[in-house]
């Protein structure tokens, strides 16, 4: 990942043995979605309640390339109508479990979106990459340059794109005009 990992716990005290379980599950995520970049874990506990149990709920937020962050929130209410005794670490299991399939979902996206020929893609070439900077340039066919983002290649690491790498991308428009999102480096024949 670009970024470390950021994990909170409210109303609970951190324990090593989940902050291990939580990098652990993050490390499977990262060896599976090579596009992950960074992580937001936060475990909460609702209510200390004694006959029934505690409730706890997880968030995980993953920023992917591509500049989107999928948000996933363990609902304490459903894992009490699932479980006998839920407990922090079912919540948690269920959490990285609902986190997994939304990387999968948004993975086979961005592959339905960039790799059909007959999809949205459009060649350009990297004009201008500036040193230091987490941005920038694709010339599109018709002579324009469109700005993109660091976390729009979704296939490459930024660092390693060079000027002159072709490029297929998706045109999307932008705050100030047109911008290259979903970057993907070319695949020479």
């Amino acid at each position: 990942m670009d970024r470390p990992l950021e994990i909170a716990f409210h109303n609970l005290d951190s324990s090593p043995s989940l902050e291990a379980e939580i990098r652990e599950n993050v490390a499977k995520l990262e060896a599976r979605y090579p596009q992950l970049i960074g992580c937001r874990v936060s475990v909460e506990a609702q209510h200390q309640q004694h006959r029934t149990g505690n409730l706890y709920e997880v968030h995980v937020v993953l920023s992917v390339r591509g500049g989107r962050d999928l948000a996933v929130s363990r609902e304490p209410h459903k894992a009490k109508q699932r479980y006998a005794n839920p407990d922090v670490r079912t919540a948690m299991r269920d959490a990285f479990r609902t986190a997994e399939r939304q990387l999968q979902t948004h993975k086979d996206q961005l592959r339905e979106d960039t790799s059909t020929p007959s999809g949205s893609a459009l060649a350009g070439q990297v004009t201008q990459l500036l040193p230091g900077a987490d941005h920038g340039f694709i010339l599109n066919s018709v002579g324009t340059q469109l700005y993109f983002h660091r976390d729009s290649v979704t296939n490459a690491d930024f660092a390693a794109l060079k000027e002159g790498d072709a490029v297929r991308y998706v045109e999307e428009e932008g705050d100030a005009g047109p911008v290259a999102t979903k970057v993907r480096l070319a695949q020479e024949a």
